[in-house]
């Protein structure tokens, strides 16, 4: 004997103890699946048979079987159950989290079960208590349906040790077709459109070669289309519409769900009373000159159509009207209801129509939702949601998302079939997007509490709700506005620790670690001695409105690697931005890259304008107490060495002292300079993280390094082309070139070098690379770690230094960054965006050591 269940479902095992079903349970289901009453009772009481436990067994049963069935996980109450009441809340259950709720009746004689329970010194369960518990469940067992149980199987003796359970996968459950699709808005009897548009996706639609009514359609290139429903009323061919979809499903060229118009065709061929409106007067109107088997054929198949559809693994659905992320793939009358109609508030605007809950703007679903139902104007994406639906009986367009590629393929109306009672619909009046209209309100609980952010390069990476929790005090304090902040600069991991006489950082190192790893090339660029900025910069005001969503005028901003904004002076911002974009404007960049917006990384000098307090407070105070004590001690151990008293090392030492403070003063003072003007500033990019339509991470440093060159050349007082060197790592020669150049840097004064693998994300032999490793010079890291760190035993203590939270920190931040800048130039929605940029933030506040 097969049962049949469905793969997501709640299945309620009935009968009285002794019925078997535990061993039935373990015979069918994995143990994760199945829930036991008397489990629960020994997680609360520790005692299994415990009776007085039994409210909160099942109260901790049911609250397990929530979290499941959330998960989309089939669930199994193994519980006597034989009472409507213990069902009832199972029942309610299956509802609230759309699955369909299974009835396994174990249909034992009284006598079977009571030897049972004789023959287990643990359920000593008495005759009477047994025949109750038969009898409760007999007396309920012709309402089960009724309760709702629509699969109700009852096993007799002899069935339930040879029986089958086959598990199902529901109607719309079609994972494994994984396209490419065509996915095609409501049609509403516009058959010549529908034609252009099939053509022009590449389809050959031909009248039937045999004459009769009908179409001939091959697909191209494998492709199968997705029609939305609401092919029905309005328009001027409605049963050439039918034909054509209804021939290509029954082919295997195509796939449909229904429409509400679809679903009241339905009930009115069927003989129901209905409301010729809306447009269904034209297709009664046009069904009357077809047979009776056109219209019994229409029937059956409105009938046979699945309320939605999950394709490609779960990464994509279809239904008429959307569908929430807790309805995708379960199957209630609930889900259907939404599929055909979406969710009303219970109001009604001003034309008469329901007004719908905008759940597209609430939608946090990873499946790509793609709908109709409800005419717009323009297709646009919203949280990864897509209405394609653009009104072509009113005429508007008939449209169609070629996926994967995310494409919109339209065709226009030829007319205007019939007048819309409402208006498709007009630009927002501030003239943003749909998306961005749904980003006006972020969302806390996008961001807060523990979180996994999947990557494209790091696979998941974890927050952790400490941290998660500064971030958002950051950047709700001190943040600027959240529609320009797309991306957050990773940290960066300095060389290995050198073991050289007198370095405690040399380039060496790193040019070892990336040989090891399997990099062939590395660029070294100059380090300047400035402070991480981020340039983000729209054309003019109209880009920024376009992309960005900003309306207040603004054209750009610069910015903190912590997100917050560079200037304090808004003048001082706003010349800095002009002259940034004059060098862009100048230099052809816009039309060389094709877009109207940047998102560069760079250094901004000098260090002294933004680090002012770092500078005063701990180097400043302490390059001026070392030099005003050391210069008395200095002077009085000369005058005492004059005098031939005998000081030992003592003098030597403190004249050391005194030496290596005037370095570490020296060191800072490099950096540092006043600033009056714009002119006083420098802005070195190196990165050109991101253009309209493109993250530039899959071009190498060079191209990175002339393109900004060549921008830079347009204002080379303001703008500073970093210097750079290309070192084969397996040419020792080059090699050492590349230390020289590190060494001729550091001599001068320079900061060091950041080296480079030649692509920006490189896969090595362990994962992904360090994107980058710093290599400072001597005197700068006396400014970090202090006047007198070269001392020997400075130095041997330094070594000691751990390396690998930075490195891990490195890596995860480089993955979110470039995770965010791709999401935002595939128009992702702002918190998908922030999610990124969010998580940058957060693992910044790791504890790890800052000089590192």
């Amino acid at each position: 004997m097969n049962v049949h269940i469905p793969e997501l479902s709640l299945v309620v095992l009935i009968g009285p103890s002794g019925s078997g079903k535990t061993t039935f349970a373990r015979r069918h289901f994995k143990p994760t699946e199945v829930l036991s009453s008397d489990t629960y009772r020994g997680f609360v009481s520790d005692d299994e048979n415990n009776q007085e436990a039994t409210k909160d067994a099942f109260e901790t049963l049911r609250y397990v079987a929530a979290k499941r069935l959330a998960r989309g996980l089939l669930t199994v109450v193994d519980a006597t159950n034989v009472q409507p009441e213990s069902r009832k809340a199972f029942v309610e259950l299956a509802r609230e989290y759309h699955v369909l709720p299974v009835a396994l009746v174990l249909d034992v004689p009284e006598r079977t079960c009571i030897e049972r329970n004789q023959q287990r010194p643990d359920r000593a369960a008495s005759f009477r208590f047994v025949r109750n518990q038969v009898s409760q469940m007999h007396r309920s067992m012709r309402g089960l349906e009724r309760e709702g149980f629509r699969h109700l199987h009852v096993l007799k003796p002899d069935a339930i040790d040879t029986v089958v359970l086959e598990r199902q996968p529901l109607w719309c459950n079609l994972k494994h077709e994984r396209g490419p699709f065509d996915i095609i808005g409501d049609i509403h009897g516009c058959r010549e459109e529908l034609e252009a548009l099939l053509t022009k996706l590449g389809y050959a639609v031909h009248p039937r070669a045999d004459g009769t009514p009908g179409f001939d359609v091959r697909a191209p290139e494998g492709r199968k289309a997705v029609f939305l429903g609401d092919l029905v009323d309005r328009g001027p061919d409605i049963p050439g519409v039918l034909r054509l979809v209804m021939d290509m499903v029954e082919a295997g060229a195509a796939l449909c769900v229904p429409g509400n118009h679809e679903m009241k065709l339905l009930r009115k061929l069927r003989g129901g009373k209905v409301n010729v409106s809306h447009g269904m007067a034209q297709t009664l109107e046009q069904l009357e000159k077809e047979p009776p088997e056109f219209h019994q054929r229409v029937a059956k198949f409105i009938d046979g159509l699945v309320s939605h559809y999950v394709l490609d693994d779960g990464r994509l659905v279809v239904a008429h009207a959307g569908m929430k992320e807790s309805m995708q793939g379960r199957g209630s009358g609930r889900v259907r209801a939404f599929a055909l109609y979406g969710e009303t508030t219970g109001e009604t605007d001003e034309y008469g129509f329901p007004v719908r809950f905008n759940w597209a703007a609430e939608y946090r679903g990873r499946a790509s939702v793609v709908y109709g139902h409800q005419p717009v104007l323009e297709a646009e994406w919203v949280n990864n949601t897509l209405c394609v639906d653009t009104g072509c009986v009113y005429g508007g367009q008939l449209s169609a998302l070629r996926y994967p590629e995310r494409e919109l393929v339209s065709v226009p109306a030829l007319r205007a079939y019939c007048e819309a009672v409402k208006p498709l619909g007009a630009p927002a009046p501030s003239g943003l997007s749909a998306q961005q209209q749904a980003d006006d309100v972020l969302d806390l609980e996008d961001v807060r509490g523990k979180r996994i952010i999947s990557t494209r390069l790091a696979s998941n990476v974890t927050l952790r709700e400490e941290n998660t929790t500064a971030a958002l005090e950051a950047m709700s304090r001190f943040a600027i506005d959240p529609r320009w902040l797309i991306y957050l600069p990773p940290t960066m991991s300095p060389s290995e620790t050198s073991d050289r006489p007198g370095f405690l950082e040399h380039p060496q190192e790193a040019f070892d670690y990336y040989r090891k790893e399997g990099v062939a090339q590395v660029v070294c660029e100059e380090k300047h001695m400035g402070s991480r900025a981020v340039v983000v910069l729209a054309r003019d005001a109209e880009a920024a409105r376009r992309r960005f969503g900003v309306t207040s005028g603004e054209t750009g901003v610069c910015y903190t690697r912590t997100g917050r904004r560079f200037f304090t002076n808004e003048a001082l911002e706003a010349a800095f931005l002009a002259r940034v974009r004059a060098a862009l404007d100048a230099s052809g960049f816009w039309e060389e890259l094709k877009t109207d917006w940047a998102c560069l990384d760079c250094e901004l000098m000098p260090w002294s304008l933004k680090a002012q307090e770092l500078l005063r407070d701990p180097y400043a105070a302490v390059g001026a107490a070392s030099r005003a004590a050391l210069k008395d001690v200095v002077a009085v151990l000369g005058q005492a060495t004059a005098r031939g008293l005998p000081l030992g090392e003592l003098s030597t030492r403190f004249t050391d002292k005194a030496s290596h403070v005037q370095r570490y003063v020296e060191a800072y003072r490099r950096y540092c300079w006043p600033v009056a003007s714009l002119d006083d500033v420098r802005l070195a990019p190196f990165h050109l993280l991101a253009t309209e339509g493109a993250t530039h991470v899959d071009k190498d440093h060079v191209w990175h390094m002339e393109t900004l060159a060549r921008v830079c050349r347009a204002d080379p007082s303001f703008l500073m082309a970093t210097p750079y060197r290309l070192v084969a790592l397996e040419d020792a020669d080059a090699v050492a070139g590349g230390v020289r150049w590190w060494e001729e840097l550091t001599a001068r004064g320079g900061e060091g070098m950041v080296v480079k693998p030649l692509g920006f994300a490189v896969r090595g032999r362990r994962g992904v690379v360090q994107p980058a490793i710093k290599s400072r010079g001597p005197e700068y890291l006396r400014i970090i770690y202090g006047p007198e760190y070269t001392a020997p035993a400075n130095l041997d203590r330094l070594r000691q230094r751990g390396l690998s939270t930075k490195r891990s920190l490195a890596l995860r931040e480089f993955a979110l960054g470039v995770e965010g800048l791709e999401r935002f130039t595939k128009k992702d929605s702002l918190r998908r965006v922030h999610e990124c940029v969010f998580g940058v933030l957060a693992l910044e506040s790791e504890p790890v050591d800052p000089r590192l």
